[in-house]
């Protein structure tokens, strides 16, 4: 649907528009791999396991003792970590990722945030990692999970741009949309009452003040298009056990294949 058109439905139909701004809340659009990262999975052992529903896509890339868990954004996939798995397979590292529900590889249905928290702290449990690596989303439903998770103890965490407030998601999605704060309001409503959870109260800025995460490492590129760098720099903030260093030149997805970038990663899980 149109912007335009958007905005006018809110006046006339408000209802039906917070339904259509729930739907690109809960059902993420699944984006086509390059051949690179293709290639990448390819190499891995694959696995499945059910999940809310869900089939669950998980890939291993069989390396040394010391491994690592990465944690992909919405609407991301594995996939989108092929240069940082390529990294750390060289360093010879066992990496464990996922396709989350309705993501990737993984088979598709209406989903959510918390179910996406879920399985993370599920699978943190399953491989037993001590690492984490997280892209964009990834950030808030890995703190959410360690958040739900207090037993859980992470020696080392790399969180590559990080939203911070979920309602802040909820005001990109508007904007994106083109709806008015009534539906917004609406759409909050829908959200609480699905989910027993109050949405204010959904902050990466809070979750990390209770988890146990030994050291923490967040980089956020200053020209970031679709996560405002003052996001991740605020989480920071609130962390003590967090280093946050500004980049620039790669903006929200290349981040994620740019070698400077990994090496600061791998720099940091070898310290």
């Amino acid at each position: 649907m149109k912007k335009p058109l958007v905005k006018i439905a809110s006046v006339l139909f408000p209802n039906r528009v917070a339904s259509f701004a729930y739907n690109q809340l809960t059902n993420p659009q699944v984006r086509k791999l390059r051949e690179n990262e293709l290639a990448t999975l390819n190499k891995a052992d694959r696995a499945s396991i059910k999940f809310k529903g869900f089939n669950i896509q998980l890939y291993t890339w069989m390396g040394g003792t010391k491994s690592v868990l990465l944690i992909h954004g919405w609407e991301g996939q594995a996939g989108n970590f092929s240069d940082i798995i390529e990294a750390l397979l060289k360093k010879s590292y066992t990496v464990y990722a996922f396709d989350g529900p309705s993501h990737g590889f993984s088979s598709k249905g209406k989903t959510s945030l918390f179910e996406f928290t879920e399985l993370v702290g599920l699978l943190i449990k399953k491989f037993k990692v001590k690492n984490l690596v997280s892209h964009s989303f990834g950030g808030v439903a890995t703190t959410y999970a360690l958040h739900q998770n207090p037993e859980i103890i992470i020696d080392k965490y790399v969180l590559l741009t990080t939203p911070d407030k979920f309602v802040e998601r909820i005001d990109d999605v508007c904007h994106i949309v083109g709806v008015n704060n009534s539906v917004k309001k609406r759409l909050v409503n829908r959200l609480e009452l699905e989910t027993g959870k109050t949405v204010l109260d959904l902050n990466v800025s809070d979750f990390v003040k209770s988890i146990y995460v030994k050291r923490a490492l967040i980089i956020h590129d200053k020209d970031d298009k679709v996560i405002p760098i003052n996001r991740s720099r605020n989480v920071s903030d609130y962390w003590s056990q967090s280093e946050f260093k500004e980049i620039g030149g790669t903006g929200h997805f290349r981040i994620l294949r740019t070698q400077f970038v990994i090496d600061l990663v791998l720099e940091f899980f070898n310290e």
